[in-house]
């Protein structure tokens, strides 16, 4: 392969995580309860990869939720993260159409990028991912676009780079402006996330971690007689 095909190849996004397609996902609930607690808000950004290979966010979605009937509604996190789930200016939807509108969105990026199957991307992956996978088996909306059980968390990858797991401080280790004050909302944090995970991916292709040329052997002196 050419230097020109290779940097071709590399700067598409379906061949940067193995025909996976990331999509950086945050919700609020109503407890830790995937199963038994309300998902009440969720927010996602897809994204795209320019010609130089360095990744962008791009579409996003952003949804408040009714709370299932008979979910568990848990005073504590409420209070955490401020939502008043009777306040009509939400203007919630049902789990039904926030999961149809994300997996709607989802699919058509995921088509256009070319790449196999999607996966989500958050900060303390797998509590986010329970709550989307859930509310889409409560829904049995069809096409789940997501990867099952693969997930990229982005507190791990972090702790990885900068020795930080917690969103804020990972932000502000990688200079991303981040507002205490709008903490906990979907949609902020995920901004936030995609930012940061984007910045992760970006500067390791900096560092020449990707695409990773391994270097050639130095030559043996040949031994003199």
């Amino acid at each position: 392969m050419s230097d020109v095909q290779d940097s071709s190849y590399h700067n598409q996004l379906k061949n940067r995580f193995r025909g996976y397609f990331p999509v950086i996902i945050d919700v609020e609930t109503a407890g830790f309860d995937a199963k038994q607690d309300a998902l009440l808000e969720l927010a996602a950004i897809t994204l795209k990869m320019d010609e130089n290979g360095y990744l962008h966010p791009d579409q996003k979605c952003h949804f408040h939720i009714e709370p299932f009937e008979g979910a568990n509604i848990n005073p504590e996190s409420l209070k955490f993260n401020g939502i008043d789930i009777h306040n009509p200016l939400r203007n919630a939807v049902s789990e039904l159409d926030a999961i149809t509108g994300l997996f709607q969105m989802v699919r058509r990026a995921q088509k256009e990028a070319d790449c196999q199957r999607s996966i989500i991307v958050a900060h303390n992956a797998a509590f986010d991912q329970s709550f989307v996978m859930a509310a889409a088996e409560r829904t049995s909306v069809k096409r789940n676009p997501f990867h099952p059980f693969g997930m990229f968390d982005t507190a791990s990858l972090a702790g990885l780079m900068f020795g930080q797991t917690v969103l804020v401080k990972a932000c502000h280790a990688a200079k991303i402006a981040f507002d205490g004050k709008q903490a906990h909302s979907a949609l902020y944090d995920t901004e936030r996330t995609a930012e940061l995970f984007c910045y992760m991916v970006n500067h390791l292709k900096d560092l020449g971690g990707f695409p990773h040329i391994a270097a050639e052997p130095k030559a043996q002196k040949e031994p003199e007689i």
